[in-house]
C-alpha cells in the first residue's frame, strides 16, 4: 500500500478518526499499511448509545427474527469474502489460515442462526422448563425463564483471528439482544475494521447493536454495571489484569476469559509406529504447529509420548516439518506464513530461547530455514521449532512457558497415568488430543483429562475420516477451559446465548406461568371451543387451545391386532401366566398402541392446516394400560414458534408443540408427551 490509511472506530452511529497515530505494518515485508487513529473515544457516549439505542432496537426483534438477521448477515459477508481474504493476506496468513478466520467466522453466524431458529422461541422469553409443582393441590408451581439483561457486552479479542474472534462472540450476544462493543487487538485491527464496515453497510443490524473500538479501551470497563458482560480472548496475564478491574469486581460484572494455554497431544501407549494412528498423530501435530504459524490459542504446545516411541516420532515430525515451505503465502508451494507482527516475532524468539534451556532443539532455524518472497527478510517469518524434553516432571518450564508461534515440545512418559499427569501440569488447557485405538484406554484417560481441559479430542482411524481436528473450536460445542485457560465457556451452542441472558425463577399458578412463559404449563387454564385445534391455522391458535377427546376401551383384540401389525409379541402383552408374575400382575397393552390409540382419538382426519407431524418429545409411559381399561386424551397447544418460513407455494408456516396427556378411567395419567407439528398460516 503506497499510502497508509487511518482506521476509524464506529461509535454511536458514526465513524471516528482522522488523525493518524500508531503505525501498523504488513507481517510479510514490514511495509506500513495502516495507522490507528489519535482521537480519543467518548466511552460514556458509547455505553449510553448501546443502552439507549442498541437495546431497544434489538428488543423490537424476537429470538427468531434475530436468528434470521444472523443468517442474512452471514450470506451478505460470504458474498464479499474475497475482499476480506485480500486484507487478511497482510497479517501473514495463508489462504487456509484465512479460511479459518474468514469463512470460519461467517460459518459461526450461520451455525448460530440455525441453532436459534431450531431452539429458540418467537418471543424474548426463553422458558427453561419443565415447571415444577410446589404445592399438593396443583395451584402453585415454579419454573425458570431467561430474558435479555438490558445491558451491553464488551468483547475484547486477540490478534490471531480478527474476524472469527469478533463473530464468535457477536453471534450469541446478538441472539440474546445484547448490543456489543468490539475491541480487536491493535496489530490486526484493520481486518476487524473491514468486516465491521461490511456489517454496518449491510443494513441488517439495528442501530447501536455493534460498535467498534480501534486502539485503547480507555475507561470503558469503569462504566459497566452488573447488567453488562465482558468477554476476553488473549493471554492469561492480560486476562488476570482485566479481571481485577476494581469496577468489574465492585459491580459483579460477568467476566469470561478464554486464555492461551499449553494444550497437549497425548500418544497413547497402545499406538505403535506401524499403526495408522501414529501417522495421524504426526500429521495432527505438524498441522497444529504450522497452521496460522502456530498462532492459535488451541495449538498443540506439548507432545506427550511413550518413551519407547519418542525417537520414531521425532524422526517423522522432523521429516514432515522439513518439507514445510515458509514465506509469502501468495507464492506457489508456501504452506506457512508469517507471525502477525515483528513484536510477536521477538516475543516468540525469546521464549524459544527460554524453552531451549535444558532441552534439545531437534528441528529449528538451524535446519536451513529460508523464507521465500520479496523482502521476506523484513517480514515476521520464523522457523517451525520442535524441542525435546526428557525430564518433563522436573523441568517445569515446558508447562509454564508458551511460545505463541510454530513451537512445540515433545516430552516422554512411562505409563498413561504419568502422561495424563504431565498434561495436567499445564494448569488448565483449552483442548487435548488423545490418539489411541483402544476404547478401554479412552474410557480410562478421557475422564481424567477432562478435569483439566475444556475439550478432549479422541483421534483414531475411524474419527479421522470426518474429524475437524484438534485445533478447531465448533459453534455447537464448548470452547474454553479451566484454570490457566481462563475458566470461560465461549461457544457451546445455545449455552453461549444463555450466558448473555438473565435467568430468573418464577413462582405462581400454572395459569400465570403459562402467561409469563408463553408455553402451556400443566394445570393451567385451557381454552376449549367447538373448533378442533387441528382445524385452526397457525395465527389463529392460542396457547391453551385444547381438546378433551371421547373415550376408548382397550380390548384383547386391540393387543392381538397391534402385535400382528407391529411384530411385537413381547411376553407382557401375550403370556398371561408370565405376566402374572410381574409387578403388574396381568397382561398389559403395548405402550406404542396407547400412543396410536390416542392419536386416533385426537387427530382430525380431513385435510387442514396441520401439514406434518415430525416428532415426539419427552415421551413417558407413566402407568400400565390393561385389557378393559378405558383411555382418553387431552391435546393442548403448548408452544408456537413462528420461524417466518414459507413453502414452495409461498404459504407461511409455523411450528406448534402440543401437550398430550393420556389418562385412564380413574383420571390417572398413563402416557405423557409432546407432539411437534408443522402448521400452515392463512393465505395472504
Amino acid at each position: 500500500m503506497a499510502n497508509a490509511s487511518t482506521l476509524q472506530s464506529w461509535i454511536a452511529g458514526r465513524w471516528i478518526g482522522q488523525e493518524a497515530a500508531a503505525p501498523l505494518h504488513s507481517a510479510l515485508d514490514g511495509q506500513l499499511v495502516y495507522h490507528t487513529h489519535a482521537e480519543k473515544i467518548d466511552f460514556d457516549e458509547a455505553v449510553t448509545y448501546a443502552r439507549k439505542t442498541g437495546v431497544p432496537g434489538l428488543m423490537k426483534l424476537d429470538f427468531q427474527t434475530r436468528a434470521q438477521r444472523l443468517k442474512a448477515l452471514a450470506m451478505y459477508l460470504m458474498e464479499r469474502k474475497e475482499e476480506l481474504y485480500e486484507i487478511s493476506h497482510l497479517t501473514g496468513a495463508t489462504r487456509q489460515d484465512s479460511w479459518v478466520d474468514v469463512e470460519g467466522g461467517i460459518g459461526t453466524l450461520f451455525a448460530y442462526a440455525s441453532m436459534g431458529s431450531r431452539e429458540l422461541p418467537s418471543s424474548n422469553v426463553l422458558h427453561e422448563g419443565p415447571a415444577i409443582a410446589l404445592g399438593k393441590r396443583g395451584g402453585f408451581a415454579g419454573t425458570h425463564i431467561l430474558v435479555p439483561k438490558g445491558g451491553l457486552a464488551v468483547h475484547i479479542n486477540a490478534f490471531n483471528f480478527p474476524i472469527w474472534g469478533l463473530l464468535e462472540k457477536f453471534a450469541p450476544s446478538f441472539l440474546a439482544a445484547m448490543p456489543c462493543i468490539g475491541k480487536p487487538a491493535t496489530a490486526t485491527s484493520y481486518l476487524t475494521h473491514a468486516v465491521v464496515k461490511m456489517m454496518q453497510e449491510s443494513g441488517l443490524l439495528p442501530e447501536g447493536s455493534l460498535q467498534l473500538v480501534i486502539g485503547s479501551t480507555g475507561d470503558l470497563l469503569d462504566r459497566l454495571t452488573g447488567f453488562d458482560a465482558v468477554t476476553f480472548t488473549g493471554s492469561a496475564d492480560t486476562a488476570a489484569k482485566l479481571r481485577a478491574n476494581p469496577n468489574l469486581i465492585r459491580e459483579s460484572v460477568p467476566f469470561t476469559a478464554e486464555a492461551d494455554s499449553l494444550n497437549a497431544a497425548i500418544l497413547a501407549p497402545d499406538v505403535t509406529p506401524d499403526d495408522p494412528e501414529f501417522d495421524l498423530f504426526v500429521k495432527e501435530v505438524a498441522r497444529e504447529m504450522t497452521g496460522k504459524a502456530g498462532q492459535k490459542c488451541t495449538a498443540i504446545r506439548r507432545i506427550i509420548v511413550p518413551e519407547q516411541h519418542v525417537d520414531a516420532l521425532g524422526e517423522r515430525l522432523r521429516d514432515r516439518l522439513s518439507k514445510v515451505v515458509v514465506g509469502n503465502p501468495k507464492m506457489e508451494g508456501v504452506r506457512m506464513g508469517a507471525l502477525a507482527s515483528m513484536d510477536q516475532h521477538r516475543d516468540v524468539s525469546e521464549r524459544v530461547e527460554m524453552l531451549a534451556r535444558g532441552n534439545e532443539i531437534i528441528f529449528g532455524a538451524h535446519h536451513g530455514f529460508n523464507p521465500v518472497g520479496e523482502n521476506a527478510a523484513k517480514g515476521a517469518f520464523i522457523s517451525p521449532t520442535l524441542l525435546l524434553c526428557r525430564n518433563a516432571s522436573v523441568n517445569t518450564a515446558v508447562h509454564d512457558i508458551e511460545a505463541f508461534g510454530p513451537v512445540s515440545t515433545m516430552m516422554t512418559y512411562r505409563d498413561i497415568d504419568e502422561g495424563l499427569h504431565l498434561a495436567a501440569l499445564g494448569r488448565g488447557s483449552l483442548v487435548t488430543t488423545l490418539a489411541t485405538k483402544d476404547p478401554l484406554i479412552a474410557a480410562h484417560a478421557v475422564p481424567i483429562a477432562a478435569a483439566s481441559h475444556g475439550r478432549v479430542h479422541i483421534l483414531d482411524r475411524e474419527s479421522a475420516v470426518d474429524s475437524t481436528g484438534h485445533g478447531s473450536p465448533l459453534p455447537q460445542l464448548k470452547h474454553g477451559g479451566p484454570g490457566r485457560a481462563g475458566g470461560g465457556e465461549e461457544l457451546g451452542g445455545i449455552r453461549a446465548v444463555k450466558h448473555f441472558l438473565q435467568r430468573a425463577a418464577v413462582q405462581g399458578s400454572p395459569t400465570m406461568l403459562t402467561a409469563v412463559t408463553g408455553e402451556y404449563v400443566r394445570g393451567g387454564a385451557v381454552k376449549e371451543t367447538e373448533i378442533h385445534p387441528f382445524r385452526r391455522h397457525f395465527e389463529e391458535l392460542e396457547i391453551g387451545h385444547s381438546l378433551l377427546t371421547h373415550r376408548r376401551t382397550v380390548s384383547e383384540a386391540d393387543i392381538v391386532n397391534f402385535g400382528g401389525v407391529s411384530g411385537d409379541y413381547f411376553y407382557m402383552h401375550f403370556d398371561e401366566i408370565a405376566a402374572r408374575d410381574t409387578q403388574f400382575g396381568k397382561r398389559i397393552a403395548h405402550g406404542y398402541f396407547v400412543l396410536s390409540a390416542a392419536a386416533g382419538l385426537f387427530v382430525s382426519p380431513a385435510p387442514g392446516p396441520v401439514l406434518a407431524n415430525y416428532g415426539l418429545d419427552n415421551l413417558r409411559f407413566v402407568a400400565p394400560v390393561a385389557i378393559g381399561d378405558t383411555i382418553r386424551a387431552r391435546l393442548t397447544c403448548k408452544r408456537k414458534v413462528d420461524r417466518n418460513r414459507t413453502d414452495e407455494q409461498g404459504r407461511g408456516q409455523g411450528v406448534v408443540a402440543w401437550d398430550v396427556q393420556v389418562t385412564n378411567q380413574n383420571d390417572e395419567l398413563v402416557a405423557s408427551y409432546d407432539i411437534l407439528t408443522l402448521v400452515q398460516k392463512r393465505a395472504s
